[in-house]
């Protein structure tokens, strides 16, 4: 599944084609796609690992969930879900992708203090959120894209690993420091990210993921196969990422709101 880093690629990529007409249009999508022939692309944006083409009044929104790809002025021999065509400017296909119109403001559909790689990321809002739900474990919170939007598994493991935190880690038992470099961390590491990626060196940064061996401690780490709510694939070290449980640090309870 792509990250939130290989979005803003996605997006920095079709730059060029902002302010232009969508001369053609087609796809193996159910949705009535011809909507947008014929219609100026004024801007693109992204949010977490929502890639957004936005139009005056409506916006098609692309998910890749998976197994989803895309094409520029390249496509493949396989349908495409859909595919714009600009004309003499190119094109853009995509394959094995969730496409939703969104109607309207984006900006009343979207929080962009969510988004891990946006200017207008709040980490005291994140802070706030995470202290909120204190038996949710770490795993889980770093995956949860009300609160990082865009951070996706492989930031995940590699977070943890940073900040030496178990995944299996209570929120609510965290120290306010340990807390503070989740946060932290989520967004500096989804930048790191997007430096290797677009230097095409990022699997060679990864200090846990589908590895074997803690560069720490150099013993070897440990895999599950699905750990968490969310069910994922975790790797990490038994020996330096400390578990946090309640036992450990009293959970906080959450603050009531002041009417």
């Amino acid at each position: 599944m792509p990250e939130g880093p290989s979005i803003v690629i996605l997006r920095e990529q079709v730059t060029a084609f902002a302010g232009g007409k969508v001369l053609r249009v087609e796809g193996n999508s159910r949705l009535d796609l011809s909507r947008m022939q014929g219609r100026r692309v004024r801007e693109f944006r992204s949010w977490g690992k929502h890639f957004l083409i936005c139009f005056d009044d409506f916006a098609m929104r692309v998910h890749f969930l998976l197994f989803g790809s895309y094409r520029v002025d390249d496509p493949k021999d396989a349908a495409p879900r859909m595919r714009l065509d600009f004309g003499k400017a190119g094109q853009i296909d995509f394959y094995a992708c969730s496409l939703k119109y969104i109607e309207g403001d984006l900006d009343a559909v979207y929080d962009w203090s969510s988004d891990v790689m946006a200017d207008a990321w709040d980490p005291k809002a994140a802070r706030r959120k995470l202290r909120a739900a204190p038996h949710t474990l770490a795993c889980d919170a770093l995956l949860d894209q009300d609160v990082f939007a865009g951070v996706g598994n492989i930031i995940k493991n590699e977070v943890l690993f940073r900040i030496r935190v178990h995944p299996e880690s209570q929120v609510g038992a965290l120290p306010a420091r340990k807390l503070g470099e989740l946060v932290a961390q989520a967004r500096e590491y989804s930048f790191d990210f997007l430096e290797w990626k677009k230097a095409f060196v990022l699997r060679q940064h990864y200090q846990v993921h589908t590895r074997i061996t803690c560069p720490r401690c150099d013993i070897r780490l440990q895999y599950r196969a699905k750990l968490g709510r969310r069910q994922r694939r975790a790797f990490f070290c038994g020996n330096c990422q400390r578990l946090y449980r309640p036992d450990d640090e009293t959970i906080a309870k959450p603050q009531r709101q002041r009417k």
